[in-house]
């Protein structure tokens, strides 16, 4: 039980890093690129299908994606109950 909640606070680091890099323009030849590029390989997986059941919320000609924020409120309850 103790690894799964590790593993589950590490990945919610790496989502959170990951939603901060993408605040960020990252050229493909820069330092972040492959630490961007490692985030976006291990989120992807869990926030892809999330993304599909929840478009992007419209605003104007912005459109703001809900995904990041779903997974990270459902693994925050996860380790709130398992941990």
């Amino acid at each position: 039980m103790n690894l799964i909640c590790l593993v589950l606070q590490l990945y919610l680091y790496a989502l959170f890093a990951r939603i901060i890099l993408s605040w960020f323009p990252i050229s493909p030849g820069s330092a972040l690129a492959p630490v961007f590029s490692f985030l976006y390989t291990i989120t992807e997986p869990v926030l892809g299908p999330v993304r599909r059941l929840l478009p992007p919320a419209r605003m104007g000609a912005m459109a703001l994606d809900l995904s990041p924020i779903v997974v990270l409120i459902v693994f925050q309850l996860i380790l709130a109950r398992a941990c």
